[in-house]
């Protein structure tokens, strides 16, 4: 753990000079490609020591796997491959190596390369093989024209900016960046204008580094004070389940997971803040006239701690690998997406039992909420004081369902798991599983539609801002003009 944050340090200092000395305006992308990949190459080095070549062999052979097998179906072979490779390196680590260790480790950098490798993998093959009318307007905004070089695949996967903690980027978005692009494509997208005069400086991401290092701080000291005095495990302690009362016992379970929170937030803003210091994350402008730099930002504190929805909290945590399971798995499904997602992204994170009761309680949450909201939300939205009433119970039964869902996640075994959830009776599997029995579970929107305007100020703004967050892609590919990108952005927004 100290290896990864003394990496990440030099991470950011090394953003700083590369944006300072090796700027798109004094030097060609390959050099910058070059001196990104030996960046980062360097650091997984020395944070993993030999372990670090699997990154390399892993990129390598996909990359192979692409050339070899062509864009027909490369996405499969590279998605199993890749996938594959993953889960052997998590297999050995846990039940040979070290099982339980929290500490960093080879297959965290791992993860997010398999999610570089396959998003790239599709992007490619609906570029060059899907006709355009059969994409999607993200879709077709993502898609990549041209196969990439040798030396610009290993820049995209292994680059010191988001080797160790990603976060993940669409491969367009990160060319763009290198290239020096990405502030002009902004700039015109802001101004609706094929025409637009580009100015020569780029917009100073310092501000937002600052504040991101301010949240990485204050992150940080919570978790060395207040997370140790909050452990997750003592939801499972004999004394406290047997002299608890349940009011005290499902407090305690929310504020000991929302105290597990920081370690994250702490670890994704400050790879946030090492991109945007390089260059990287600028997404234009607000209504106001601020930069914007959350392109490839991975979490919204905010909305993750006043959700009012089960999908709201997925919404804004782990923001990317929320849109890389949309893009690989979930628009592509042909039958039973949320499941099929929720597979994924348990198979994806590890081997450990404990993620898969996670994912697979996940999926009963997550339908459930589904089924209450479509058939029961428009009765409580008439009154805005009925609204907020409805909006408080939400937030408490989201934050509770949250909770309830992730303990296996932190416990990791099956045994704790099922000691607690014995405790609590298996209650919301039990609730969930009602819900579904009772509730039809697709019904007409008309009713919720009719009435979203009226959520409260603070709530429709959160998930406003998730939503644009989310459709709001940054595109450039060689083959296409200006006008051609500013026209599939405006189609993402809209959508």
């Amino acid at each position: 753990q100290v290896n990864f944050v003394v990496c990440q340090l030099f991470a950011l200092l090394a953003a700083v000079w590369f944006r300072t000395y090796l700027h798109s305006s004094k030097t060609s992308p390959f050099i910058r490609h070059v001196v990104a990949t030996l960046l980062g190459l360097y650091l997984a080095l020395f944070c993993f020591g030999w372990y670090a070549l699997h990154f390399v062999i892993q990129s390598g052979i996909s990359y192979y796997i692409m050339i070899i097998i062509g864009v027909e179906n490369m996405h499969k072979y590279c998605f199993v491959f890749a996938l594959g490779y993953l889960t052997v390196c998590q297999i050995t680590r846990v039940y040979i190596f070290d099982y339980g260790q929290y500490s960093a480790d080879f297959s965290g950098p791992m993860m997010i390369i398999t999610q570089k490798i396959t998003s790239l993998a599709f992007e490619i093959h609906d570029g060059m093989f899907r006709k355009n009318e059969d994409l999607t307007p993200s879709q077709r905004c993502l898609a990549v024209r041209r196969m990439p070089s040798l030396l610009e695949y290993l820049s995209y996967n292994c680059n010191f900016m988001g080797i160790l903690a990603g976060p993940l980027c669409s491969y367009k978005d990160y060319i763009t960046f290198i290239e020096g692009r990405s502030y002009q494509l902004q700039q015109s997208e802001a101004n609706g204008k094929e025409d637009t005069k580009y100015e020569q400086t780029d917009p100073s991401p310092n501000i937002a580094v600052a504040q991101k290092l301010l949240i990485c701080g204050l992150s940080l000291l919570f978790h060395m004070t207040i997370t140790k005095t909050l452990p997750v495990e003592y939801n499972i302690d004999d004394n406290f389940r047997a002299t608890a009362s349940w009011p005290v016992r499902f407090f305690y379970l929310y504020v000991s997971l929302m105290a597990a929170r920081p370690k994250y937030y702490f670890a994704w803003t400050l790879a946030d803040a090492i991109n945007n210091a390089a260059g990287f994350g600028f997404r234009g402008y607000d209504k106001n006239g601020v930069t914007r730099w959350d392109l490839i930002s991975n979490l919204r504190i905010q909305q993750i701690e006043f959700s009012t929805s089960f999908k709201m909290f997925l919404d804004n945590w782990n923001i990317q690998t929320a849109l890389w399971l949309k893009r690989v798995c979930y628009e592509r499904a042909t039958f039973s997406p949320t499941i099929q997602t929720f597979i994924l992204s348990a198979i994806w994170h590890g081997v450990y039992p404990g993620y898969y009761l996670t994912f697979l309680t996940g999926v009963l949450m997550t339908l459930a909420a589904r089924a209450i909201r479509n058939n029961i939300r428009h009765y409580f939205v008439e009154s805005p004081a009925v609204k907020l009433c409805y909006d408080i119970v939400t937030w408490m039964a989201t934050q509770a369902a949250i909770s309830y869902t992730v303990v296996p996640f932190v416990l990791l075994s099956v045994k704790p798991s099922f000691t607690f959830y014995s405790s609590c009776y298996f209650c919301l599997h039990i609730a969930s599983i009602l819900v579904l029995l009772v509730f039809p579970l697709k019904r007409t929107q008309k009713g919720s539609k009719k009435h979203e305007s009226v959520q409260p100020v603070w709530s429709r703004k959160l998930e406003e801002e998730s939503l644009l967050q989310k459709n709001n892609y940054s595109t450039t590919n060689n083959s296409f003009s200006q006008k051609q990108e500013i026209t599939c952005r405006y189609q993402a927004l809209k959508q």
